[in-house]
Parts: structure tokens; C-alpha cells; sequence
């Protein structure tokens, strides 16, 4: 009877430690084929993965790696100075740096302007209420901004400025609400941010924008001191705006400035007389304008592609060794990719905007360099760390460093023997200290030499996959 009660209490607590773990995944994962998702996506990286792959590089591991589609190989096609790929600066929010965002339009700045005053990691938290356009940034234990966008200080050199306006505006701006104690500081840092996308998905974004009623008459376009005349600028619509404009329509506008509008909005126009079309032919002023614009681009802190959502966000917290709360998220559903656009189409597009097309291929060769280079330097500080370590690990270990010591610390490369240096045998024994410190830094030399030896496998690892 004893037996059977004993049994039975068993049972029982196995059911009750049964239906406590049902609990526990439901609770932890309310659907019910989300583990057999998570195991079949685990089993298929595995399967999937190259024996040669390392976990934190190019493979499953590593979450920039798959970003933007089916794996492609990157070929770098331009070639860049390292003082272009190394952007890391030494922003100062407790001091006077600005970060500028110069916003293009339907390139995803909206979404981007919001994560710079509501998700990134501060000792003073942009102050954003309800009901409320803008946010309040001040710098910690001062009633100063540290950012200049839409979401902080508003359109407040024109609607979506461009580098010409920015650059000509800002400075006076802040320099006006400084107090009158703090005018005579030198100038302080601007860092200059924006956000590029494809130019046709982006063209076709603000088609259907305008389509719904945009008009941006608020934009000042302000160049050389004034403002455009109707002649240098004129309206494609003669009603309040261009909605319901059809495909077609949009196109055809010779004064469209959705067409190439990414490479003027980043080009210095003074260079070309601004919106006076007069001065040169039009070839000639959009090759003096891409080139303004590849410099500008280059010059700047910091710039993200729209199609790479997480390098987007791993090169600005790199860039300014600020830390996003949230990672970023590819969102790829957006109204311009639910348009149905023919391939003609699609190359008519291209041609409308071929500036924009070589600028923005000129933007991803040089935004996926920069984030390689990033990576490499992240793997060598990582290295670099670990063999100070290693040294330090040693240097405690120092006084009982011997026979037995070297036995317990192999280095990678074994030390050299004592055939190797037949002047030992006739050392006398009061020398052998000094050639056993020798050996010591030959092991040291050793470990050196083998994270030399890793740091060649950076550079031939310079063509990773993407996403």
C-alpha cells in the first residue's frame, strides 16, 4: 500500500512539474509552431553554413551580414583614402557640437529624424510630449540643443533644406541663440548627417507622395543670398498642387526637381550659379554638381542608406559612439514598392535621374567600405584587448615562470629549440637567467606575431557578403 502511495505522489508531481513547463512556454511563446520555427531556423544556419565560415564574421552569426535580399558578393569599384572610411569623431555633447541633419525627401528621413531625438542612449533624454512636432535636446546640465533636425528645432532654415541652405544657415542660427557670454567662444563643430535611398524607388515614393496632395511650397531654396525667380523655378501644376497626377505627367515636367533632386540637395548650386540655367549647359552643370555632391557626401560625419537599416545604425553609433535603444528595422513594404512599375519604365526613371543613379552607386560602394573597415577595426581593438590579457594574465603568473610554466603557456608558435643557438652549451650557468628572459619575450613575440598573422585574414576577408 506504501508502494502505490509512494507511486501515486510521484506521478503527481511529475504532472504538476509537466504542466508547469506548458505554462512556462506559453508564456514565453504564446504561439504554438514558433519553437518548431525557431529549431528548423536554427537547424537550416547550421546546415546552410560553410565549414569555413567563423561565427562572427560573415556566417549566420553575424546580424549585418543578410540585410537588403538574396546574398551578393561586394566588389569595391572606387578606391578611397582611409581618412574617407574612418569616420569615428570626437562628438562632444557636454560641449558645443551640433549634429545637422540634412533631410531629403522620401528617403526614409522621417523614421530616421525620429530615432535621433527618441532612441538613442543619453544621460539627458530628448524631451517629447504628446501632441507635440518637436522634441526638446538640450546637452546635459545646459539649455543648448545638440541637434539640429526636423524633430528638434523644426524647418527652421526652409522646408527639407539643402546643403547650400544648411550650410550657410545653421551657423548664424545658433549663433543667435547663444547668450551674449558665450559669443565669444570659437566656432564650434558641425557634423552633417542624411540619409540616401535608391533613386528610382525614391522617385517613385515621391510621385505618389505628390500624387496625395504634397506640394513642399514651404521650401525657401534660398541660394546666394535670395530666393529663385518663377523663371528660374517654375511650377509644374498650375492649381494648388499636382494630386492625382498620373505617372506620365510626373515625368514628363522638365522642371520636375524630384529629378536628380538627392544630387542637387548635396551639391553646393553657388558653384553653378544656382537655379540660373544660363551660366553653362546642362551637362556641364550636373557634372559640376555630382562631383560637389560625391565631395560633400565624402566630407560628411556620417550618411546611411535606406536599404541598410542595421549598418545604417551600427556606422552612427560607431561614427559618434552613441547607442541606439532599439535596433533599426528593414522595412521593405512601403507605398512605392506596392506600385507595379514596367522595366521600360523602371529605365526611363534611370534616365531621368542618371545623376542620382551614379551618385548613389558612388554612396553604396563608399557607405560598405566604410562599414567594412569599421568591422576590421572593431576585430583588432577586440584582439589587441585580448592580448593585453594575455599579458597581464602572464605578468601575475611571472614569479613562478619556469620549466613549468612554459609548459603550462604554449604559444602558438613554439619557442626556438637550443640546437637553434649553438652558443648555449657554452654559456656558463650564471648567464642561463638571461637567456631564459630571452625566451620569455620571444614567447611574448610569439603571441605578437600570431595577432599579426589574424590581422592579415581582415584583409582577406575585403570581400564579404551582403544581404
Amino acid at each position: 500500500m506504501d508502494e502505490k502511495s509512494y507511486y501515486s505522489r510521484l506521478l503527481i508531481v511529475l504532472l504538476m512539474i509537466l504542466c508547469f513547463g506548458v505554462i512556462v512556454l506559453q508564456y514565453v511563446c504564446p504561439t504554438s509552431d514558433c519553437q518548431l520555427l525557431h529549431l528548423a531556423s536554427l537547424s537550416s544556419r547550421l546546415g546552410s553554413r560553410e565549414p569555413g565560415d567563423r561565427m562572427n564574421g560573415a556566417g549566420a552569426g553575424d546580424p549585418y551580414s543578410s540585410e537588403d535580399g538574396a546574398l551578393v558578393r561586394f566588389v569595391p569599384r572606387f578606391n578611397f583614402t582611409t581618412k574617407d572610411l574612418n569616420r569615428a569623431v570626437d562628438f562632444n555633447i557636454k560641449g558645443d557640437d551640433v549634429i545637422v541633419f540634412l533631410h531629403i525627401q522620401k528617403t526614409g528621413g522621417t523614421t530616421f529624424g525620429r530615432h535621433l531625438v527618441r532612441n538613442i542612449q543619453l544621460e539627458r533624454p530628448c524631451e517629447c510630449h504628446a501632441g507635440q512636432k518637436k522634441c526638446t535636446c538640450y546637452r546635459p546640465g545646459k539649455r543648448d540643443t545638440w541637434l539640429f533636425s526636423r524633430f528638434s528645432t523644426g524647418w527652421t532654415c526652409g522646408l527639407h533644406a539643402d546643403w547650400t541652405e544648411l550650410t550657410n544657415c545653421v551657423p548664424s542660427y545658433m549663433s543667435n541663440r547663444e547668450s551674449q557670454e558665450r559669443r565669444g567662444i570659437p566656432s564650434r563643430n558641425y557634423y552633417y548627417i542624411t540619409i540616401l535611398r535608391d533613386p528610382v524607388w525614391r522617385y517613385l515614393s515621391e510621385w505618389r507622395h505628390v500624387q496625395r496632395g504634397a506640394t513642399w511650397k514651404a521650401s525657401k531654396h534660398i541660394c546666394d543670398g535670395r530666393l529663385p525667380t518663377l523663371t528660374e523655378l517654375p511650377s509644374c501644376y498650375t492649381g494648388d498642387d499636382w494630386s492625382g497626377c498620373t505617372l506620365e505627367e510626373f515625368m514628363v515636367c522638365p522642371h520636375n526637381l524630384a529629378n536628380n533632386r538627392q544630387t542637387r540637395m548635396l551639391a553646393d548650386l553657388s558653384l553653378v550659379g544656382c537655379y540660373n540655367l544660363s551660366i553653362m549647359s546642362e551637362s556641364q552643370r550636373w557634372g559640376v554638381l555630382l562631383e560637389s555632391a560625391k565631395r560633400n557626401l565624402r566630407n560628411m560625419a556620417f550618411f546611411g542608406l535606406t536599404e541598410y537599416q542595421r549598418k545604417t545604425q551600427y556606422l552612427f553609433e560607431h561614427t559618434f559612439r552613441l547607442s541606439f535603444i532599439a535596433p533599426f528595422t528593414q522595412l521593405n513594404g512601403t507605398r512605392a514598392a506596392s506600385v507595379e512599375v514596367e522595366p521600360e519604365t523602371q529605365r526611363k526613371i534611370r534616365e531621368l535621374n542618371q545623376w542620382d543613379v551614379e551618385l548613389y552607386e558612388y554612396a553604396r560602394d563608399l557607405f560598405l567600405q566604410r562599414f567594412q573597415y569599421a568591422r576590421q577595426q572593431e576585430r583588432r581593438e577586440a584582439r589587441q584587448r585580448r592580448l593585453q590579457e594575455r599579458r597581464k594574465l602572464r605578468a601575475k603568473v611571472k614569479p613562478w615562470w619556469g620549466v613549468t610554466g612554459k609548459a603550462v603557456f604554449k604559444p602558438t608558435k613554439e619557442p626556438p629549440t637550443t640546437e637553434q643557438y649553438p652558443a648555449f652549451s657554452e654559456e656558463k650557468q650564471a648567464d642561463a637567467g638571461h637567456v631564459e628572459s630571452e625566451t620569455e619575450g620571444q614567447v611574448e613575440d610569439s603571441w605578437i606575431e600570431e595577432d599579426g598573422n589574424e590581422t592579415i585574414l581582415d584583409y582577406l576577408e575585403n570581400v564579404e557578403q551582403w544581404r
